[in-house]
């Protein structure tokens, strides 16, 4: 499998996950400030111009994180991670939708590229506050749906791997307070080797 991401970008969620499964796979970045992602080379791949996006063994192409995680959990299942359940899975993808669609799209990218929902350069810090507004609000639901438990399902799962993202997101680049138990999900993560090799492949830290 090929996957293509970017440093730091919710393609490391992706990453984590191909290195849990522990198979062998192949890297391919992408410079996104640079606009590689709309560069024909990548775009004769992948029209949608984002990442991540999977080229799977048989040479097809997988876009869109809970397709490419819920992929990777359904061909793998002897790790677990998905839930067997129908209420589990569901849950899940819930989960899933939630943190992607809202969390990330409405709230970090707000955050990290408020001029992409402006004209009007003045009307910027606005917007990123919109976007601290809903991730804020995110962090909190996200709290609660963790618990006292260690991972969102109980057990770990795909979710985990999207959370991390946000999280990493919050303490590394957006200057966001976590509650406690999601800055200790973090750190959980932090210690998984998965989670570390990914970031040394990244060159995060």
């Amino acid at each position: 499998m090929k996957l293509f991401y970017a440093p730091g970008a919710c393609s490391l969620g992706i990453h984590i996950l191909l290195e849990e499964i522990g198979k062998s796979f192949e890297l391919v970045r992408l410079d996104l400030a640079s606009g590689a992602q709309y560069k024909h080379d990548y775009t004769a791949i992948n029209p949608k111009s984002k990442v991540p996006a999977l080229v799977r063994d048989d040479g097809s192409l997988l876009t869109e994180w809970p397709a490419i995680a819920w992929y990777l959990a359904k061909t793998h299942p002897e790790l677990g991670l998905l839930p067997e359940d129908l209420e589990g899975e569901v849950r899940t993808l819930e989960l899933l939708d939630y943190m992607v669609a809202t969390v990330h799209m409405r709230g970090f990218t707000r955050i990290f590229r408020p001029a992409n929902f402006t004209p009007t350069n003045a009307d910027e810090p606005a917007v990123a506050q919109t976007g601290r507004d809903v991730a804020a609000t995110g962090f909190n639901l996200l709290s609660q749906a963790l618990g006292a438990k260690a991972y969102l399902m109980g057990d770990y799962s795909i979710a985990d791997a999207m959370l991390f993202c946000l999280e990493f997101w919050a303490v590394g680049r957006a200057n966001i307070s976590l509650p406690a138990n999601l800055t200790a999900h973090l750190e959980r993560m932090r210690a998984r080797p998965a989670v570390q090799r990914a970031l040394a492949a990244e060159g995060l830290t």
